[in-house]
């Protein structure tokens, strides 16, 4: 005779669901009050987007069981994913579970090892300099677009080398950011609408395309020029007519060219999302952090001071070099708590695989599961005054008790690729904005938190001045 089995417990609905729309227009007025609100109602706390429930994980305990412990039963899926993956293609983040996520993962993963990254740190940081030296003083900067732009550039220099040319740049500059709204829309609004022929849609898909044939094209700029023999790799005709050919080569090289060496295996398409998924995570995710960072600190005199400090004992009057980094744990933790009040991810879907119970609630097979590291990072029994940034927080001595809260790059075998990339990219961006400019102040009101693919603000404007004077 069979054990007896413990029924499930009842999952809460939320309250505030209208017809037709279920919770919708509560996610798009005021998403993060909502998502927040939902920790007062149970573990696990049932929503409705349009007519289609979802399961919403507000205990950081099973979301882990979702992200790590269970994985195999809530494989990457939902609307969310189902949007990203007409931007993304298959890259790492959208593919689906199995073989091929594994097999691409495990082809990518040395390209992002510390040792590839130290090859382009000292690139990434000329690149920085040469951008943030050439902001024009006293001028207000939009803040968000300024550090996409900046991120996105850093990005191209590490990925495609320092000498991809202007052209592909500039394409790379004005069209990212036409696609990222793009691609918030096909989030946001109905599958039946972004199917539709409407002029936007069209245009979206003419981006997308275009953005195909501009990395086929620094896929194969990169290739000729660091192709043994070639004079741009080897600085003449070839590497025996230049004793410093391999050093060389070395410079021009990029992180993509890990993966070049493996095309056979993944093909030019497969190539193409990678580097798109690339793309998206380098610019949204880590381009809002260092704006909300950027603001933050400009409201903080005592934050500014240590981190100036810091950097000053580290570099005295030099320019930051990439070893530098490992010795600004303040930094670090200023960007850490960045990342952990502003999310960045606010909403990030899973799909179960099969009827299963979870924390006692029934999960039935094929429904959303919704987890959100904002939720979770703003979790005052983990994060006491979840609202204040307090960079002391993250101290080795307190760090102990926010222990499988901090979820912003994900967890499990789905965990972001790329965490150790933007840290160092972070970094290197903040250290050299302080280094540039030795005042900078916020001419614009207090922006509000605005929650699309990101949590990002609503308008940020700053100032930048030579000059150290109140």
């Amino acid at each position: 005779m069979s054990a007896p089995t413990t029924p499930p417990i009842p999952t809460p609905t939320a309250p505030g669901g209208l017809p037709l729309i279920g919770h919708g227009l509560r996610l798009v007025r005021d998403p993060l009050p909502f998502i927040t609100s939902l920790r007062e109602y149970g573990r696990v706390v049932r929503i409705r987007i349009g007519p289609t429930p979802a399961y919403v994980v507000t205990d950081p305990a099973l979301t882990r069981q979702v992200l790590v412990t269970d994985a195999t039963h809530f494989p990457k899926g939902g609307k969310y994913y189902d949007a990203l993956r007409v931007f993304l293609g298959d890259g790492v983040a959208t593919v689906a579970d199995g073989e091929t996520h594994l097999r691409n993962r495990r082809l990518m993963q040395p390209m992002f090892s510390r040792a590839h990254i130290a090859e382009r740190g000292n690139a990434m940081i000329d690149q920085v300099r040469a951008t943030v030296g050439a902001w024009p003083a006293v001028e207000p900067r939009d803040m968000f677009a300024g550090m996409n732009e900046i991120t996105l550039a850093t990005f191209l220099v590490a990925v495609f080398g320092a000498d991809l040319p202007a052209h592909l740049e500039n394409e790379f500059t004005a069209l990212m950011p036409e696609i990222m709204k793009g691609t918030i829309r096909q989030v946001i609004l109905p599958p039946w609408i972004t199917r539709l022929a409407l002029p936007a849609n069209r245009a979206h898909a003419d981006r997308l395309a275009r953005l195909r044939a501009l990395i086929d094209q620094a896929i194969d700029h990169h290739i000729d020029v660091t192709a043994p023999g070639s004079a741009s790799a080897d600085g003449a005709s070839g590497a025996e007519a230049c004793p410093h050919a391999s050093e060389a080569r070395r410079e021009q090289r990029g992180l993509f060219e890990t993966l070049l060496g493996v095309e056979d295996q993944l093909g030019r398409r497969q190539l193409q999302d990678e580097a798109i998924t690339l793309l998206a995570g380098a610019i949204e995710t880590t381009g809002t952090t260092l704006a909300w960072a950027l603001y933050e600190i400009a409201g903080n005199p005592a934050v500014e001071r240590r981190l100036r400090e810091e950097l000053a004992s580290v570099c005295e009057d030099r320019p930051l070099r990439y070893d530098d980094i490992d010795q600004l744990p303040y930094a670090r933790r200023v960007l850490q708590e960045a990342i952990r009040k502003y999310g960045p991810s606010w909403m990030v879907t899973r799909t179960a695989a099969r009827d299963i119970v979870l924390g006692g609630h029934l999960i039935p097979e094929g429904a959303d599961v919704v987890w959100s590291p904002y939720l979770h990072q703003h979790d005052p029994s983990c994060f006491p005054d979840p609202d204040t940034f307090d960079p002391d927080r993250w101290e080795a001595n307190r760090v102990a008790a926010t222990r499988g809260s901090f979820l912003a790059f994900g967890d499990g075998r789905r965990k972001c690729i790329g965490e150790n990339f933007a840290w160092v990219e972070m970094h290197i961006i903040l250290a050299t904005v302080l280094q540039i400019w030795p005042r900078f102040e916020v001419t614009s009101r207090p922006p509000r938190a605005q929650a699309v693919i990101t949590v990002k603000p609503d308008a940020l404007a700053m100032e930048f001045h030579s000059d150290s004077a109140g």
